[in-house]
Parts: structure tokens; sequence; C-alpha cells
């Protein structure tokens, strides 16, 4: 008999938990996350990828269409220090349409690539187009080096006041959820400070463009 009842009270559970499953599982998640992810916009195609002997513009454009990015940096962790250390950062270089070329985040002290970022300010920053519906229209994988992608290093650094509002505005309006995020947690606004870029957007091997030729593009 008790085995019975907990077997009732068990699938009674399910089934009133299983509508709110079922909603997680199915809803995209606030702002542009959730299934559509890193799509350029849900109601507008993603813009034509830039000719791929101007390397300089296709830098911009990965940079600009991209949501987040990895971000490797060196590890102050005793179990791995020195190492390289990578996690997955949401960015914006601008809102759609009005990219500056520059990466943006939002960092919390709590985060361990922020503490190792403390100590050594250098790190790599890589998007890819595998984010966006780009590759997977073409049938492109990841690694493919048609499936356009590019790496920047450089230092991290916080934003002076005159950048802010302009941090700000580019991160929010991309990743509104960020607005939720506890204020406890110390969070700031950071950039990306180029020195070195590859773009990796056909056979050969990765291309390099130079910071000057990265931000003097300009887009229609």
């Amino acid at each position: 008999m008790a085995g019975r009842a907990r077997g009732s009270a068990r699938a009674l559970l399910a089934a009133l938990l299983a509508p709110a499953l079922v909603a997680l599982l199915v809803a995209p998640a606030r702002g542009r996350g959730g299934r559509g992810h890193g799509d350029w916009d849900a109601a507008a195609a993603l813009p034509p990828l830039p000719p791929r002997e101007d390397a300089a513009r296709v830098a911009r454009f990965v940079t600009h269409v991209c949501d987040w990015g990895a971000l490797a940096t060196l590890s102050t962790d005793q179990a791995v220090r020195g190492w390289a250390f990578a996690d997955v950062l949401s960015l914006s270089d601008g809102p759609p349409g009005a990219g500056s070329g520059v990466p943006y985040f939002y960092l919390s002290p709590l985060q361990q690539s922020v503490g190792n970022l403390q100590e050594n300010p250098h790190a790599t920053l890589t998007m890819s187009l595998a984010q966006t519906n780009f590759c997977r229209k073409q049938g492109f994988d990841p690694q493919s080096p048609l499936c356009a992608h590019i790496m920047l290093s450089g230092t991290v650094t916080k934003v002076n006041e005159s950048e802010m509002d302009f941090a700000k505005q580019s991160l929010f309006v991309r990743h509104p959820e960020m607005k939720t995020w506890p204020s406890s947690h110390n969070w700031f606004f950071a950039k990306l400070n180029i020195t070195n870029i590859w773009v990796l957007d056909y056979f050969g091997g990765p291309k390099i463009v130079t910071p000057e030729e990265y931000y003097n593009v300009t887009f229609q």
C-alpha cells in the first residue's frame, strides 16, 4: 500500500511539472537568446558576408554579428597555473548596424577569467559565424575554414567614463538580460584593446590584419 501511494505521488508530481518543463525547453530565452541565439535578427536575414579578399572587412563583419566569443586567458588557478584558460563571454561591438569594432564585455570579479586578467591582462578572443545561421545554411562544419572565424589578441581593460555609455548601450541592447544580473556581483564594463588580428575564412591558413586596417573599415 505504501509503495503504491508513493508511486501515485510521484506520478502526480510528474504530471504537474511536465508543462513547466516543456515550456522551458520550447520557449526561447529573454532577449536574443533561446533557439535562435546568435542569429542576426529574428525578423531579418544575416547581412551578406563581405568579399573574402577583404580580410579586414570580414573581421569587422564577424565581430559585429557575433553575440559571444571564447576568451582565452592565462590561468591563476594553482591546479593549472600558467595554462591557457578559455571561457565563453557575451559581447557586443555596438548596436546592430552601428558596430565600432571594439569588443565590449560585462564582467564580474567573481569570474575566473577576470581573476586571470587582473594578474595578466593579455588575452585572445575567438568569434565564429558558426553561432549564426550562415554556416548552418551553407552546410559548413564549425571547424571548416569556410565557416569564417577570427582571433583577436590584445589586453582587456575597464572602459573609461568617455566610453561607458556606449559600452552599456551596446551590450544591453543585444543582451537585455544583463540588466537584471545581481548588482552584488559588482559588474563592470570592459573592452579588448586589439593588437593582433587573424582571419580564417578560406583554405591556406589565416590572413593577418593590422588594427589600423581593421578600424579603417567603414560600412554603408
